[in-house]
């Protein structure tokens, strides 16, 4: 077995982190076998799962968030009483989690179109400072009239349904909230002068004004490619924002493909489960993310096959993978996947540090540069 330092084939070792949601990515989740629809809402749920990510080695966990509840409707509500709606708030679930960890990083969602930033950077600090350098953040956007309604400012630019074919065709309508959310990451940064070091930023991007958004303010990016062909285009993407912003050569953004996963022993057994889900919730599952079901041992055939997708020097750093059904395939993750990648050279089998700057390797400070 490789220690930490090693690389596998001449890459370097994969960063991993997993993605936090209710009872999985699947809508249907709370409905799955070991499902816990009854302890969502308790801060005993939450430390199982973040103990259970600590025991793979796992660089961070992330926790999703949202002003309004859940719905499938861009609008508002929704009816829907067959789903998971409602969450408790990603930074006190990291805040209750934090002392009951050691190594992990920390990461909660947290709005910036209506927050104001002197709360978001006090509440983060703290964060930190309960976890002992383990804190991180990832800045998001709402452009829901129910969402701008509670607090009576401007309403924001909102998305219609012929929108949604196009990530660009997104983000160039919702512009202004991004430039918002670029002045709310500059202003954090400065009220964390005083704190060092600063907390890792991480933003989820799909098109190149969120890549610049991630450039300009961000330490990672969560991006969502569909196969290494689409892997190579977002490396080139991402690049190219990081020229276009003047990032500093020596401060390299970090970049991490989302995946959502099913994932199960037995060969074709996921595949299985993900049909009977998608038939209780009566529609296949959509996600922004490539959807992969399959063995731990395939899914590390991919990670490491997507890994080695080399773009003029550049390449995923690692992999950001959402559960479709928690806790079932987290612990697929920590117990079968992480020891795959182990046996394969190309995972670390100890931390090697405490805080979530040494496990991405960011340089410490991460000052603001723009």
């Amino acid at each position: 077995m490789t220690g930490p330092a090693d690389t596998v084939h001449g890459l370097p070792p994969l960063h991993l982190a997993v993605a936090l949601d209710g009872a999985g990515w699947h809508p249907a989740a709370w409905r799955a076998e070991g499902a816990r629809p009854g302890e969502l809402f308790t801060a005993g749920y939450w430390a199982g799962l973040v103990t259970e990510a600590e025991h793979g080695l796992l660089d961070l966990v992330t926790f999703e968030d949202a002003l309004a509840v859940q719905s499938v409707s861009l609008r508002g509500p929704d009816e829907r009483t067959d789903q998971v709606r409602g969450r408790l708030d990603a930074v006190l679930i990291a805040s209750r989690v934090a002392p009951l960890t050691s190594r992990i990083g920390l990461v909660p969602t947290t709005n910036v179109t209506h927050t104001e930033p002197l709360h978001l950077s006090a509440a983060l600090a703290t964060l930190d400072r309960a976890g002992h350098g383990r804190a991180g953040w990832r800045p998001q956007i709402s452009a829901r009239a129910d969402d701008a309604a509670h607090f009576g400012r401007r309403p924001p630019a909102t998305l219609r349904e012929d929108d949604l074919g196009s990530p660009e065709t997104i983000s160039a309508r919702l512009a202004p909230l991004f430039d918002d959310a670029a002045e709310v990451l500059a202003t954090v940064r400065r009220l964390w002068d005083g704190h060092r070091p600063a907390l890792p930023v991480t933003v989820l991007a799909h098109a190149r004004i969120p890549y610049e958004l991630a450039a300009r303010g961000g330490d990672v990016v969560f991006v969502t490619p569909h196969s290494p062909a689409d892997a190579a285009a977002v490396l080139t993407e991402v690049a190219a924002a990081a020229t276009a912003v003047a990032r500093p050569a020596d401060r390299p953004l970090k970049v991490f493909a989302d995946l959502l996963v099913l994932l199960d022993e037995r060969p074709g057994e996921a595949a299985r489960q993900k049909a009977r889900l998608d038939d209780l919730d009566g529609a296949p599952l959509a996600s922004d993310a490539e959807v992969f079901t399959g063995t731990p041992a395939e899914l590390a055939d991919l990670l490491l096959a997507w890994h080695a997708v080399d773009t003029a020097g550049l390449r995923l750093d690692g992999f950001r993978l959402r559960p479709a059904r928690l806790p079932h395939d987290l612990l697929a993750i920590t117990r079968a996947l992480v020891p795959e990648l182990q046996r394969r050279g190309a995972f670390r089998t100890a931390y090697t540090s405490h805080t979530l700057h040494g496990h991405l390797g960011l340089p410490a400070g991460s000052p603001r540069w723009a």
